[in-house]
């Protein structure tokens, strides 16, 4: 069952191919980066990202946004898996999972059992060796762009924001009105690129569920900013709000607790990935008997696939030989509101309602609106 799955729009309208359409509407093109998502010229420009906004949650909800919602709008897609430090590292570097190789919220360090948790990160795994291309903010850069990423003071130097987004001038700014007055000061610059993130309708969806009336007041905040935002800046400047993926809610009756149905550890030696797209690692010769069980277990519940498999579909693009070990010997992609949860493991995130990481339109499909 993957019907209802919505692939990423590699090489046209997926987060990769944004801050090289940026460049493109800037006047610096980068080389290697098809053509796919035209934005009008401008001499400068803010990308204004949204964790956790998925755009038919904001169609859904298009009465709590109503700035957001005048803007002109076109729909792209995250990347595989659907995840926050998958896609801020597709926009920062302009590519594709299989090739900047985060692949998911953890994932293994190959040659160990450990797991390389991509939002926390390890002392022990160095960011630029883990990532080693240079970014799209860093190429931008060098061609002469002022590039700024503004965020989190706590973000400034941390295994991902050197991922995915080094070459960019960082400057830390924790409140609203902060991270205004910073961008409008970075954005004076001309050609300029400014990155300004928001988490918070992220957690807020994590923490309470995206059908929560938390969920919508958060929303009408975020909206309330982006205008905001948008009314300090000059006209000459163009606003783009995208997201990095949506959320769907997962209540209890729809988990699956790999701690306690029989069967699905056996041949598992580390579970990795998310509760709505897991990377399981497998002992030996065990990957037969893994997808038998979990298929039987889960049914239509989830898509359950051999590597190789997920690989040939275009799941994460072109795959670098050096990432490849880092994927799951079977990757498990839940469909409806399904997730997969282990209680041992992973028990923070079987307190969370709202989740994300697979293929639905809900969780793939991310707005790009121009302002």
């Amino acid at each position: 069952m993957t019907g209802d799955f919505t692939p990423p729009a590699y090489g046209d309208r997926s987060l990769a191919d944004v801050i090289p359409a940026v460049g493109r509407a800037l006047g610096v093109a980068l080389d290697g980066h098809p053509a796919g998502l035209e934005l009008p010229p401008a001499p400068s420009y803010v990308v204004f990202l949204v964790d956790g906004m998925g755009s038919e949650l904001l169609q859904r909800h298009a009465d709590a946004a109503p700035y957001l919602s005048s803007l002109d709008a076109s729909t792209g897609t995250a990347g595989v898996p659907s995840t926050t430090a998958t896609s801020l590292t597709s926009l920062g570097t302009g590519l594709v999972p299989g090739a900047h190789g985060l692949v998911g919220f953890t994932a293994r360090i190959p040659g160990t059992d450990r797991l390389l948790n991509h939002l926390g990160w390890d002392q022990g795994v160095d960011p630029v060796e883990w990532q080693p291309h240079p970014t799209a903010f860093g190429r931008l850069a060098q061609a002469g762009v002022h590039v700024t990423s503004v965020n989190k003071r706590d973000f400034d130097g941390s295994g991902l924001t050197v991922a995915s987004q080094r070459g960019a001038t960082y400057v830390g700014a924790d409140r609203v009105g902060e991270r205004i007055a910073a961008v409008v000061e970075a954005s004076a610059h001309r050609p300029s690129l400014t990155y300004v993130y928001d988490s918070d309708l992220d957690w807020t969806g994590h923490k309470f569920g995206v059908a929560s009336s938390q969920w919508v007041q958060q929303l009408a905040m975020v909206d309330a900013q982006a205008e905001q935002l948008r009314e300090a800046l000059p006209s000459s400047t163009r606003l783009l709000v995208v997201a990095d993926h949506g959320m769907v809610d997962s209540p209890r009756g729809s988990r699956y607790d790999v701690d306690a149905i029989d069967g699905m550890r056996d041949g598992v030696f580390l579970l990795g990935g998310e509760a709505r797209f897991r990377h399981l690692y497998c002992s030996g010769r065990a990957v037969p008997d893994v997808i038998a069980t979990w298929r039987s277990v889960l049914g239509v519940r989830a898509t359950v696939l051999e590597r190789e498999d997920a690989i040939d579909r275009g799941w994460f693009g072109a795959v670098d030989p050096r990432v490849r070990a880092r994927l799951g010997d079977v990757m498990v992609a839940c469909h409806g509101d399904t997730a997969i949860v282990s209680t041992r493991d992973f028990a923070y995130e079987d307190t969370l309602v709202g989740l994300h990481g697979s293929l639905t339109s809900t969780e793939m499909l991310i707005p790009i609106l121009v302002g």
